[in-house]
């Protein structure tokens, strides 16, 4: 039961940046729905030179991985996802200095990218934020730990249960964001920057399954 790695980390940022473009107009579409339809656009070329820096340059540790993605983040990537993700990425590069990345660490992983979006958009669950997804990817990794899974188990179940949060936002009022001004009309849309965590942590679990973690 091998411990997450570097190579873990850039794989799973190459392949976030594919996933992002293959689903940046459904991105746009639910965007669109109840914000500004810009999450879709503004995540694909944030990733997409994420991608290419750690190509260009390939950071030595886990921690300089997502430093590199929370620095692009914040600089290239527009509207509310940019800071959001990017403080995320950087309370996780934090959480992953000198940090045995065991499958308990995952929980950690999350617990700390949701630690700075709060930080950041001031959000708590049920207001149809990506939060709605990252929580209960929290509860679902820690019971994966504490069950002696493997880390790519711990990220897989994370996964599912961020996809499983972000379906739930359909039914919620949003109350925060741009989102927020639609009042009742935003019932019945899924929350794009939910989505867009699902594919995310998705794309992490494939990228520990690729390399046996």
């Amino acid at each position: 039961m091998p411990n997450l790695d570097v190579e873990w980390a850039k794989d799973w940022m190459i392949r976030s940046s594919a996933n992002l473009t293959e689903h940046r107009m459904e991105l746009i579409d639910l965007d669109r729905a109840i914000g500004d339809g810009d999450h879709g656009e503004n995540m694909a070329r944030g990733f997409a030179v994420v991608a290419e820096r750690i190509k260009e340059n390939p950071p030595d540790d886990v921690a300089g991985v997502f430093k590199l993605v929370a620095q692009t983040l914040m600089a290239k990537v527009g509207g509310a996802s940019g800071p959001l993700y990017g403080t995320a990425f950087m309370r996780a590069a934090r959480a992953a200095e000198g940090a045995q990345l065991d499958a308990a660490w995952v929980a950690k992983l999350c617990e700390a990218a949701l630690d700075g979006i709060v930080a950041r958009g001031k959000a708590t669950t049920g207001e149809k934020t990506m939060v709605d997804a990252w929580t209960p990817a929290i509860a679902a990794a820690t019971a994966a730990a504490d069950a002696g899974s493997s880390p790519a188990e711990a990220l897989r179940a994370a996964a599912e249960a961020a996809a499983a949060g972000a379906e739930a936002t359909i039914p919620l009022k949003a109350t925060k964001g741009r989102a927020s001004y639609l009042g009742d009309r935003s019932i019945g849309h899924k929350d794009p920057g939910s989505t867009s965590t699902a594919y995310l942590l998705a794309c992490a679990a494939d990228a520990a399954e690729a390399t046996g973690g």
